[in-house]
């Protein structure tokens, strides 16, 4: 398996205006010309967070463990719409309700993102997808304190918790 590098994504301004399009491939391959992704945070009501553990064959950070859901917006689609497309083909949830939490610019080596941050409380079964995720699974505060900055997260994924997530459970 592996990504679509031909898969076209909307190119945005930092207030996420359209400004144009630009090829997955051409989207990771270090221009960092700016695209918009979607995440939720998915938590249950004991307050432990779900983490997808990301396929080796990504082209982004394989092997880490990251964010419980998390994709690009599709051309000509809303951020609501992907966030909602994207955690049915991940986790298998097809009713949720999102709370927005932040929008802010992503940047690695390779690539420029516009992020924006949704959580919800969720106790219903998930179901991660085979075709898009390694595993997952729920992590307590403690364990995801005690594996901070030892590179079992992604990047982006550490810096959503500790600015975002933390505070809010």
């Amino acid at each position: 398996m592996s990504d679509n590098r031909y898969e076209l994504f909307p190119i945005v301004d930092e207030e996420g205006h359209f400004q144009g399009t630009i090829s997955r491939g051409h989207a990771h391959d270090g221009t960092k010309i700016l695209h918009p992704v979607v995440h939720l945070h998915v938590f249950n009501s004991q307050g432990e967070l779900y983490l997808q553990k990301r396929p080796e064959w990504k082209d982004i950070q394989p092997g880490k463990w990251d964010t419980a859901c998390g994709g690009h917006v599709d051309l000509g689609e809303s951020i609501v719409a992907a966030l909602h497309r994207e955690v049915g083909e991940e986790l298998g949830i097809l009713t949720f309700t999102p709370t927005f939490v932040a929008r802010y610019v992503f940047e690695s080596s390779c690539e420029r993102e516009l992020v924006h941050v949704h959580t919800c409380v969720y106790d219903g079964v998930i179901t991660p997808s085979n075709k898009e995720l390694s595993q997952g699974r729920f992590w307590t505060a403690s364990e995801l304190e005690a594996n901070m900055g030892k590179e079992v997260f992604t990047p982006n994924f550490e810096f959503e918790y500790l600015h975002y997530i933390k505070s809010r459970k």
